[in-house]
C-alpha cells in the first residue's frame, strides 16, 4: 500500500527553521539564476549558492568552477536536459529538506531519479526508488515503456532489476500486454536469459512467436504458407534467442503441435538432438541448454523458489534480492500423493538430507503453509535450536502477496525430529505434522512469531525439497 511521500530529512528543529528562513530569503535574496528546459518548456529558477553548495556536490563543483558564466553578480547555471517540472521538485527538496512526490506518475518519478543521480542526490534518488516501488501495481500500466525508460540508465539499475524480477515472477504483466510485441530485443533477450523466468517452456516459444511474426509485416500468420525466404527472414529475426529456449523440456506433443512447424529455423545439430530425446528413452542431450531455474512440484512453482531463496538468505533489501540468478537448487524429495502420506514414508525419503523447504496445501484451499530446516530430518527423537529456520503461509498461493514468514527466536525446540511425527516447527508445535497425519499450529512454548494458522487441519498434499547451494 501507498503512503504519502513528505520526508524531512533534517530531525533538528532549529535547523529546519533556519532553512525555511533562508529559502524565504532567497525569493529576495539570490545569487544564482538557473535556466531548466528548452524551448518552449523553459524556465528560470532563484536559488542561493550557500544552499546548493551544502545540499549537491554537484552544484558544489559548478559554482567552484571559476570561469562559471555571470549575469548581474549573479552565478548563471544552464541545465536544458532537465525539465522544470521535475527540476522544481527537486529544487524544493534542496532548499527544505522535504520531497513530496505522492501525485507524480511513475514517468516523472522516474525522472526525477534520473535528474537527482545527475546531481548527485543520492538520499533523494533513494527515496524516489521506494516510493515508486511502493506502487506495486506501476508497472501494469505501460511494461514495455516502463522497460524501455530504465534499460541502459545506469541510475535507473536498481529500478531495472525490481522490474525485471516482477515480470519474471508475474510474467502475464508484460506477455499478456498488448504492448509486448513493440518490446525491444535487447530487452526481450535480458528477460530470456534469466534463469527465473515463471513460464512453462513452451509458452515461451509460443511467446517469442507472436513477438517474432510482429517484426516483420511481410510474414503471413499461417505458416504453412511460407516460403524458404519467409523462413530465411524469420530465422534470422529469432536467431540470438533460440539458445534461450529448453526445447528439451517441452513435450512430444507440444512440440509437435506448436514447434515443428517452425523447425526450420532452428539449427540441424539441435533438431537432431530434440528428435533423439523424444524417440530414445533416457537419452542424456549433448548440447548444454540454458539453465533456467524449475522445480518438480504440483504446489508451487518458480516465483515462491525465488521467495525461498531470498527468506533462506533473509534478503529484505529490495537492492540485495536475487535477481536471474538463485543460487539454490531445490530437489524433489518427498511428495505424499506420490510416496505415501505417512510418517514412516516421509523419514524414508528425507531424512539425512541436509537443509530442506516443506510445503503444505491446506485442504479445500489455495492457502499453503511450510518451514525451513536447516539441519536434517531425522529419527533421533531429539530438538534442534536454530536462529536460521522459519515457517511461512501464503494465504493465497496464487498471489505472492499474501506471503508472510516468521524465524526462529532461536530457542533449543527451533526443529525437532521425532520417529513417530512427520516435520515439527517449534516446541509448541508452531507447525507440525503428527503421527495421523493431522497438520496443526498450537500457541503454547512457541518458537517462532505467530502466523495465526489453523488449530487443525488437513492437507491435500504436502512435498518436501531438499535445497543445495549452487
Amino acid at each position: 500500500m501507498s503512503r504519502r511521500f513528505s520526508i524531512k530529512v533534517f530531525g533538528n528543529k532549529t535547523k529546519e527553521t533556519k532553512e525555511t528562513k533562508e529559502v524565504k530569503e532567497t525569493k529576495v535574496d539570490y545569487d544564482v539564476i538557473i535556466y531548466v528546459g528548452e524551448r518552449p518548456d523553459f524556465k528560470e529558477f532563484h536559488s542561493h549558492s550557500k544552499i546548493l553548495r551544502n545540499k549537491s556536490n554537484y552544484f558544489k563543483k559548478v559554482l567552484s568552477n571559476k570561469d562559471i558564466e555571470k549575469k548581474d553578480g549573479k552565478y548563471v547555471i544552464k541545465n536544458p536536459n532537465i525539465t522544470p517540472q521535475i527540476f522544481d521538485v527537486i529544487l524544493k527538496y534542496i532548499s527544505t529538506g522535504q520531497v513530496n512526490i505522492t501525485n507524480k506518475s511513475e514517468t516523472d518519478i522516474l525522472n526525477i531519479i534520473i535528474a537527482s543521480d545527475d546531481l548527485k542526490l543520492k538520499r533523494l534518488v533513494k527515496l524516489a526508488e521506494n516510493s515508486l516501488i511502493e506502487r506495486q501495481n506501476f508497472l501494469q500500466n505501460d511494461p514495455v515503456g516502463t522497460l524501455q525508460m530504465v534499460y541502459d540508465q545506469k541510475s535507473l539499475h536498481n529500478i531495472q532489476e525490481f522490474c525485471l524480477r516482477t515480470i519474471c515472477l508475474e510474467p502475464n504483466i508484460l506477455f499478456k500486454s498488448d504492448m509486448f510485441i513493440n518490446l525491444p530485443a535487447p530487452i526481450l533477450e535480458i528477460i530470456l536469459k534469466r534463469d527465473d523466468l515463471n513460464l512453462n517452456e513452451i509458452e515461451i516459444w509460443e511467446n517469442l512467436i507472436k513477438w517474432g511474426l510482429a517484426q516483420e509485416k511481410s510474414l503471413n500468420d499461417d505458416v504453412s504458407k511460407w516460403n524458404q525466404e519467409n523462413f530465411t527472414i524469420f530465422e534470422r529475426i529469432l536467431h540470438k534467442f533460440i539458445p534461450f529456449i529448453r526445447f528439451y523440456e517441452i513435450s512430444s506433443e507440444d512440440y509437435f503441435n506448436k514447434v515443428r512447424l517452425y523447425e526450420e529455423v532452428l539449427p540441424k545439430e539441435l533438431r537432431g538432438e530434440i528428435l533423439k530425446i523424444h524417440m530414445i528413452p533416457g537419452y542424456t542431450p549433448t548440447l548444454n541448454p540454458l539453465q533456467r531455474c524449475s522445480v518438480n512440484s504440483v504446489l508451487i512453482d518458480r516465483s515462491h523458489i525465488a521467495i525461498f531463496a531470498n527468506w533462506i538468505d533473509r534478503n529484505e533489501d529490495e537492492d540485495k534480492k536475487y535477481a536471474g540468478v538463485i543460487p539454490y537448487k531445490f530437489n524433489l524429495l518427498y511428495r505424499a500423493s506420490r510416496d505415501g502420506n505417512t510418517t514412516a514414508a516421509f523419514h524414508a525419503k528425507c531424512d539425512n538430507n541436509g537443509a530442506t523447504v516443506v510445503v503444505a496445501k491446506i485442504k479445500n484451499s489455495e492457502q499453503i503453509v511450510g518451514g525451513y530446516n536447516p539441519f536434517c530430518w531425522d529419527s533421533s527423537n531429539k530438538d534442534k535450536a536454530t536462529i536460521d529456520s522459519f515457517i511461512f503461509s501464503f494465504t493465497n498461493r496464487n498471489s505472492l502477496q499474501s506471503a508472510k514468514v516468521a524465524y526462529s527466536y532461536g530457542n533449543q525446540y527451533s526443529i525437532q525430529c521425532y520417529s513417530r511425527y512427520g516435520p515439527i516447527f517449534g516446541g509448541g508445535s508452531d507447525l507440525f505434522c503428527n503421527y495421523d497425519n493431522i497438520w496443526g499450529s498450537h500457541d503454547y512454548i512457541n518458537s517462532y512469531p505467530t502466523l495465526n494458522l489453523p488449530y487443525s487441519f488437513n492437507v491435500s498434499d504436502y512435498e518436501v525439497f531438499q535445497v543445495i547451494k549452487k
